[in-house]
């Protein structure tokens, strides 16, 4: 039988290679906001946080959401992450 293969995606703030299910996905649409994606389906440049707080405060701290999508997170979409962190 064959061996799947997992998805590894990079951690923004950490810088950590983990699979993709165990991490929380970052949108920018087409009309340029930022959004959390919870089905990892919606279309659009993405980008991945590990569901702690530490990797969070990292990511804001040394500006990598801003470097990777060329546009400042909204605060609304720093507390939902902090929610999703939360209740997983």
């Amino acid at each position: 039988m064959k061996v799947r293969k997992i998805p590894l995606r990079m951690c923004l703030g950490c810088q950590e290679m983990k699979p993709k299910k165990e991490l929380l996905r970052i949108v920018r649409t087409l009309e340029g906001r930022l959004e959390y994606d919870p089905t990892s389906k919606k279309n659009g440049r993405g980008a991945y946080l590990c569901a702690n707080r530490d990797c969070l405060a990292k990511a804001l701290k040394y500006h990598r959401i801003e470097k990777t999508f060329g546009v400042k997170p909204a605060e609304e979409l720093i507390t939902e992450l902090e929610r999703q962190m939360n209740s997983s």
